[in-house]
């Protein structure tokens, strides 16, 4: 179902189905041994969508003309868990004590990683999305290992109000992070997104995204013939309709505009790093402008 200006959702449907897609892929890596989220595979369990649970319970058939490749998804989702983690953890190391998870979903970063003592964990998500991870984690006798603070609030709606009234330091240094969270956003969202954590940030803070350069490639007749045979083991989400494709900003120079300095690396480039080698395939070819982007505020 095509997107509308004030959808919601939860875990198991629209973009919400999204979080839990990509949980189950972390399940999948962390079973590899390739990143460590014990919590990946029981969040992915107590969603409850059925694919998506048969996927970390190893029941989706591999090999033969099975258009799913486990190993292949472990790898991809371990270079994107790896950057993100790494991302956090250099910059609490550094002496920056305040992290914001944007669309923060099943992420579950603020019970995994080791923060430094005094951090401070924002997660901003639907409440419907709060609400279950948390009940959930605490459910599995989770504890954070950081000061995580819920900030339950849509991201079209006064976030950085919604932040600020949450304990967010304006005046000290902050590491945000807009994990697979931009391409669903519709331009104006975008840019507001940015501007507003430009705003709120002191200098020396630090961002992670990833940077889709053009929309169009979910729409892809490569990734169209793909995406259909998945759709025959049970994999529904279009991502071509939750997605807003058309004109939008180029972020890196939006950043570069506002004071950022941004460096990037292909996803390519990104499995070469982590030690992996990128598929030679239709489906790689369609996403290979993907960059992995992390920016300092130097103003």
């Amino acid at each position: 179902m095509a997107r509308t200006d004030r959808d919601r959702w939860d875990l198991a449907t629209s973009v919400g189905a999204t979080a839990t897609m990509v949980a189950a892929q972390r399940a999948l890596s962390s079973g590899e041994k390739l990143i460590d989220d014990p919590y990946a595979a029981p969040l992915v369990r107590a969603v409850g969508i059925d694919v998506y649970v048969r996927v970390v319970n190893g029941e989706i058939p591999v090999g033969g003309e099975s258009e799913f490749d486990p190993h292949r998804m472990a790898q991809g989702m371990a270079c994107r868990t790896r950057f993100y983690d790494q991302f956090f953890v250099e910059a609490t190391q550094s002496g920056i004590g305040q992290a914001v998870i944007l669309a923060s979903g099943l992420d579950a970063r603020a019970y995994r990683l080791p923060w430094p003592a005094g951090t401070v964990v924002y997660e901003v998500d639907m409440p419907e999305v709060i609400e279950f991870k948390t009940l959930t984690l605490s459910d599995l006798g989770a504890e954070p290992t950081a000061e995580r603070r819920t900030v339950a609030v849509d991201l079209r709606d006064d976030w950085a109000t919604a932040l600020q009234a949450a304990g967010f330091d304006t005046q000290a240094r902050a590491a945000w992070s807009a994990e697979g969270l931009l391409v669903y956003l519709p331009d104006a969202a975008q840019d507001a997104l940015f501007d507003n954590i430009t705003a709120l940030s002191a200098s020396g803070s630090r961002l992670a995204f990833e940077f889709v350069p053009d929309t169009a490639a979910f729409a892809d007749e490569r990734w169209r013939a793909h995406h259909d045979r998945m759709t025959e083991l049970g994999f529904e989400i279009d991502l071509n309709d939750l997605v807003y494709h058309g004109q939008r900003s180029h972020i890196v120079d939006y950043l570069a505009q506002r004071g950022w300095q941004t460096s990037r690396h292909t996803v390519k480039e990104l499995h070469a790093i982590n030690g992996f080698v990128y598929p030679e395939d239709d489906v790689a070819a369609t996403f290979a402008d993907v960059t992995y982007t992390s920016a300092v505020l130097a103003r």
